[in-house]
């Protein structure tokens, strides 16, 4: 087949997208041919600078935050959700420097998230409240964004334990364990089970144009997901060099089961909890919008996704 279009997919290197770097890998290696495509992956240092290719033009899809991709939609975005990047993922982290033994521990402590419009927000903020724990500035605990990648660098500087701990997705918490920087807390897998958290959202004009190409994208992440979990030893090793990681720390990650890559498929009551309490409890989102007509299952669906 000739002229077949380059997607462009951008992500950053965390295991909530890892399913990208193993069909990259099958790619490279030969062991898998794309009939209706060539793929270009675009990494990315943090959440904003995605964002912005994704609306500028840079990128044709993306690994994203779901509330961040939401409130994109909902300022105008032509995007739709086709498939979850993975569910779960994330892991609350106390400084060893910060003497954090309960949630309430970390009252005068700031806490570091990845980005307002996320799961991680959501769950830390949850914990806070149910204990009655105001959360902003100049309250009992404040939240600062950081990029993922630089929380690792941050908690190593902070001698004074003033950082109580952080929310993030894998491999940077067990970066941080293994650093002996930081203890685990909590899973996010813990406080709400199978939650979604990144989403693959493709621009409607692709979608349009090259239906046949994004099904045979899916295709693949479904079953790269599926050999995540069927594989650590070789998906650890392809991760460290895709993610940028010691495969020891990926294939911590992995064998512990922080993240989930088998079931994929989008259904939209999580999507709707996630949007409810971003709109209400915590208004960070400018309004809800109709995940009926922002999540195309069909290519899920036709690709086996469970």
């Amino acid at each position: 087949m000739t002229d077949k279009p380059v997607i462009k997919i951008g992500h950053l290197q965390i295991t909530d997208h890892f399913i990208l770097g193993i069909t990259k890998d099958k790619l490279e290696k030969g062991e898998e041919k794309f009939q209706y495509l060539n793929l270009e992956t675009q990494n990315f240092m943090g959440w904003n600078p995605l964002k912005q290719a994704l609306k500028d033009g840079g990128i044709d899809a993306a690994f994203i935050l779901a509330p961040l991709a939401m409130d994109m939609y909902s300022a105008g975005a032509k995007l739709s959700l086709v498939l979850l990047g993975h569910k779960d993922g994330s892991v609350i982290i106390k400084s060893k420097k910060a003497n954090i033994k309960t949630i309430e521990d970390f009252k005068g402590k700031t806490v570091l998230i990845p980005h307002y419009l996320s799961i991680h927000h959501l769950i830390f903020d949850k914990l806070l409240r149910e204990k009655g724990l105001t959360v902003g500035i100049g309250k009992d605990v404040t939240f600062e964004v950081v990029a993922p990648s630089e929380i690792p660098e941050i908690i190593s500087w902070d001698e004074e334990g003033n950082i109580g701990g952080f929310i993030v997705a894998e491999p940077y918490a067990s970066q941080v364990v293994m650093a002996g920087d930081g203890e685990e807390f909590a899973l996010s897998k813990d406080i709400w089970p199978k939650h979604p958290c990144c989403i693959l959202v493709m621009k409607d004009e692709i979608i349009g144009n090259n239906p046949d190409a994004v099904q045979e994208l899916v295709n693949s992440f479904v079953k790269s997901g599926k050999f995540i979990e069927a594989n650590v030893d070789a998906a650890a090793e392809i991760g460290s060099k895709f993610l940028n990681q010691k495969a020891e720390v990926i294939k911590r990650v992995l064998s512990k089961k922080h993240v989930s890559t088998a079931e994929l498929f989008p259904t939209l009551e999580p999507l709707e909890q996630m949007q409810k309490y971003l709109t209400e409890t915590i208004p960070v989102m400018t309004s809800k919008i109709n995940l009926e007509k922002f999540v195309k299952t069909e290519f899920a669906k036709e690709a086996g996704a469970q």
